[in-house]
């Protein structure tokens, strides 16, 4: 039976469950030794079957973190072949990382050449086209950190990258691309927008 979003907050919460959330977000993230300690305090079982594949994932992220995307896209191919071949929008920004780190590096004619051979085959897609025009533009400038593109080069853009592909490893491995608390922030958002909509100005949470 449908509750009224109105009382949400007066159903009880099972330890349980709150424990599950927390695992998902450590499974997500690749969290190990944070995963393994919370196991051991809540005495939960430990998600043996995630350990090995939190590894993995943990090792192409920190590939994607540190600009070594050519080693994040080897390593990706182990764990799932055919995830980039069929993703092309990822395939892409992976590949960019690189060239931003040729670019970074000053190594512009190495950078051109990648360029031409690896990012250029993916502007036959429009909304690709128009990321390789902006990642050729910083071959524009002496000092590439102070162009209108310069959010490309920073740390933020490899996190964006390498969440999306964290993502998609799991997605592709039929687990849930997004954590519990995602979800339950999401959902929180669309009851209080229902409660707005429906009742005026409401006080949630």
């Amino acid at each position: 039976m449908d509750v009224d979003p109105r009382h949400y907050e007066q159903i009880g919460i099972k330890d349980n469950d709150i424990h599950n959330i927390v695992l998902s977000y450590l499974v997500h993230n690749c969290y190990r030794e944070t995963l393994e300690s919370f196991v051991d305090c809540t005495g939960m079982p430990e998600p043996a079957d995630y350990i090995e594949d939190m590894e993995k994932r943990k090792g192409i992220f920190c590939c994607v973190l540190e600009g070594n995307a050519l080693k994040a896209i080897e390593l990706t191919e182990q764990v799932a072949c055919d995830l980039l071949e069929n993703n092309n929008d990822l395939h892409f920004d992976l590949l960019s990382l690189h060239f931003v780190e040729l670019v970074c590096a000053k190594k512009c004619t190495e950078a051109l050449e990648f360029a031409q051979n690896k990012l250029m085959p993916f502007g036959k897609e429009q909304k690709l086209l128009e990321k390789l025009e902006d990642f050729l533009s910083l071959l524009a400038y002496e000092e590439p950190e102070k162009s209108p593109m310069f959010h490309l080069l920073g740390s933020e853009y490899r996190q964006h990258v390498a969440d999306k592909l964290n993502r998609a490893i799991l997605a592709h491995r039929n687990l849930p691309s997004y954590t519990a608390v995602e979800r339950l922030i999401q959902q929180t958002i669309v009851v209080r927008q229902s409660l707005n909509q429906d009742h005026g100005k409401y006080v949630f949470l």
